[in-house]
């Protein structure tokens, strides 16, 4: 397995935080200038935002989550050389079910939809915590 497919779901998913990243900060820009929000009354982070502009910011508050835990133990894995190919299904899945969730949520944003989104891809975030930390402990002990 090459460097490159390993990492390639790391990318992608650190790509999809900056687009929504920049996505957040236009929205945010655009109603400062059309005066739909005071820079004084959103200083302090209070949730004065038009609702749009708190959608997409939260979309992109949700790529700081769980997504650390992602990176953590794939690069965990890759260091103590317990990353296969299944773990890289696994961050496969974890990656695609979070454009999925990104999607939802800046679209329709409904939360029967985006929960077992977010759970597929909790549940294969905490498959891989498990494998990894099985396989480097059975490692260790032989």
């Amino acid at each position: 397995m090459s460097i490159q497919s390993i990492l390639l779901p790391l990318f992608v998913q650190v790509l999809l935080t900056f687009i929504l990243l920049f996505w957040m900060i236009a929205l945010r820009l655009q109603a400062l200038r059309r005066g739909q929000v005071r820079a004084e009354s959103i200083a302090l982070r209070e949730s004065k935002w038009p609702p749009r502009v708190i959608q997409i910011g939260n979309a992109f508050h949700n790529q700081l989550e769980v997504p650390v835990l992602f990176y953590v133990v794939m690069l965990l894995a890759l260091e103590t050389q317990t990353l296969d190919l299944f773990i890289l299904v696994l961050a496969w899945m974890f990656v695609i079910s979070r454009i999925v969730h990104a999607w939802i949520h800046v679209t329709s944003n409904q939360l029967e939809h985006r929960t077992p989104v977010f759970l597929i891809g909790a549940i294969a975030v905490l498959l891989i915590w498990i494998i990894v930390i099985g396989r480097v402990i059975i490692f260790a002990s032989l």
